[in-house]
């Protein structure tokens, strides 16, 4: 079980990943968008998104209480 200061760096942790998958997101339209593409740096930006997103969501997971069967 968690206490109240975990639970709460666990927000902040999740928040702080949520505005880097949101400036991804950004930064991914925005290569898209361009001209010459490099698609390399495109791929490596989705992959990192991807990782945010998984872990974003393992966060998520630790903050529901292991109810008792």
């Amino acid at each position: 079980m968690l206490d109240d200061a975990e639970i709460e760096a666990l927000k902040a942790r999740i928040e702080g990943l949520t505005i880097e998958h949101r400036d991804l997101d950004d930064a991914i339209q925005a290569l898209e968008t361009a001209q010459s593409v490099d698609h390399l740096r495109l791929r490596r930006l989705k992959k990192r998104k991807l990782q945010l997103k998984d872990c974003i969501a393992r966060l998520r997971s630790q903050m529901i209480p292991d109810l008792d069967a």
